[in-house]
């Protein structure tokens, strides 16, 4: 189990939109087993099954339906991959989610071999461990990596204008007008910068946009890095537009 652990750990949240919910997610699966985490980004649930339960439920949901523990997962896989991955679901494959008591079940109906097969996702709420190892450590570390670039930036467009600045004292003239840029506010630009923050936040619960999808992985520094500072890099341009 500890292979499933490792593994979910290292996927990407991905929205999973369903006909009636749009819910963040992340899946494991192997020959040996899954592992499910479901937000809807006021509550976690989990699930983490070994190949005897997915016999043993398999049997319970398909009564005329034998298969290997190994080709029910290879399924499930094939089921849910292409919904975390915004792709088109093979045909005759429905996704209802239902809420029961705490838990959250994810209905699955589809085909194996020509037969029905209908599986359920039993989804519980997830421990508080689970939750900061999967969302709250990424999204700080992201955050924070976030905030230093703006800082940064910040610091090297005070120097630029200061180097500008002293090559005009020098005498030197633009030789095109389009090229002038207005002095670097930079309280103004951190403003800015956290009013568009708290902007992406609310889209984010409303309308289903997210950047969970950048932090959610175990994602090497020098990616979230270059990652943070594209986007900082692009709030920069912005406000440079509106400044000119």
């Amino acid at each position: 189990m500890e292979e499933l652990e490792e593994g979910l750990l290292m996927q990407p949240w991905a929205w999973l939109q369903l006909a009636e919910n749009s819910l963040l997610a992340k899946a494991y699966i192997t020959r040996q087993g899954y592992a499910l985490l479901v937000s809807d980004l006021q509550q976690v649930w989990h699930e983490q099954v070994d190949t005897c339960v997915v016999s043993q439920r398999a049997k319970e949901l398909n009564k005329r339906l034998t298969a290997p523990p190994a080709a029910l997962l290879c399924h499930l896989d094939e089921l849910l991959c292409p919904l975390l991955k915004d792709t088109a679901c093979p045909s005759k494959v429905s996704f209802v989610c239902d809420r029961v008591g705490e838990a959250l079940i994810l209905r699955v109906r589809s085909e194996l071999s020509g037969l029905p097969f209908y599986w359920n996702f039993h989804c519980i709420p997830a421990s508080p461990s689970l939750v900061s190892q999967h969302l709250i450590r990424p999204l700080m570390g992201m955050s924070l990596t976030l905030q230093c670039q703006v800082r940064e930036l910040a610091t090297m467009l005070c120097m630029k204008d200061l180097e500008i600045q002293d090559y005009q004292e020098s005498g030197a003239v633009l030789s095109r007008d389009r090229l002038k840029t207005e002095p670097f506010e930079e309280n103004s630009f951190l403003e800015q910068f956290m009013v568009e923050k708290r902007g992406i936040v609310e889209a984010t619960v409303h309308s289903g946009y997210s950047l969970v999808g950048l932090a959610g992985s175990q994602a090497p520094p020098g990616k979230v890095r270059e990652l943070s500072f594209s986007v900082v890099y692009r709030r920069w341009r912005n406000y440079q537009r509106h400044a000119v």
